[in-house]
């Protein structure tokens, strides 16, 4: 059976205004990603990486066309309801880890748990799991400034997946890491979601990496264009 379409974005455009000028960002984007598929973005800066990811994960709106998640469109959707779908079936990943200094590795992993309503015991339960799978279990009583840079990222990288979502966006989650380091980190996210079947869209300059992903895409006069 094939495997669902996760993310689909159809027709998507994205402009800035400039004083003046119009700035075309995005021009009709036509893009998929299957359950269980891992894609690398490839692009250089100031092509819209950033963009793209933001309207996937419904943080923008697009000026035109659609973004579908799990084959519903949220376009016409209003604030609250977009808000559900980011906290539940969207997972985020960025160069910094983001972590609340004041809270403990495992802590931060249950928060989203926790907001999305799941009882303490069982979200603690959850985070412990996860942990365990990054490989950092022993790690979970201590807070982001007594964790290394990996470290930090794999709780990150956990945090975002701790609400089973369908789609994970990651926007170079390995930038500020060593090579060997950023090697890790890749691995335990590939296995996460080889494991959960999430569907992964990773903005990365790192071309070795790239590689290891099931397919590449770059940005082209507005456009995804597939690689190889």
């Amino acid at each position: 059976m094939a495997a669902r379409v996760a993310l689909q974005l159809t027709g998507v455009e994205r402009h800035y205004t400039q004083g003046d000028n119009s700035l075309s960002i995005l021009k009709g984007v036509d893009f998929s990603l299957k359950a269980g598929q891992t894609v690398a973005l490839v692009a250089p800066s100031g092509t819209g990486k950033s963009t793209l990811l933001h309207l996937a994960g419904l943080l923008e709106r697009p000026d035109a066309g659609e973004v579908l998640i799990n084959g519903v469109s949220c376009g016409t959707m209003g604030d609250q309801q977009r808000t559900a779908i980011r906290r539940n079936d969207i997972g985020f990943v960025y160069q910094f880890h983001h972590l609340l200094p004041e809270f403990t590795a495992i802590e931060n992993i249950m928060m989203p748990q926790l907001i999305a309503g799941l009882a303490k015991a069982e979200a603690r339960e959850r985070s412990a799991a996860l942990l365990d799978y990054m490989r950092i279990g022993h790690r979970a009583e201590h807070r982001p400034a007594e964790l290394s840079g990996g470290e930090q990222q794999r709780v990150a990288i956990a945090r975002a997946v701790a609400n089973a979502p369908l789609v994970l966006l990651a926007d170079e989650p390995t930038g500020n890491l060593d090579p060997e380091t950023a090697g890790y980190v890749f691995e335990a996210l590939e296995a996460l979601v080889r494991q959960s079947g999430l569907a992964a869209m990773i903005a990365t300059h790192n071309y070795q990496l790239a590689s290891l992903m099931d397919r590449r895409v770059t940005l082209e006069n507005g456009k995804v264009v597939e690689l190889d």
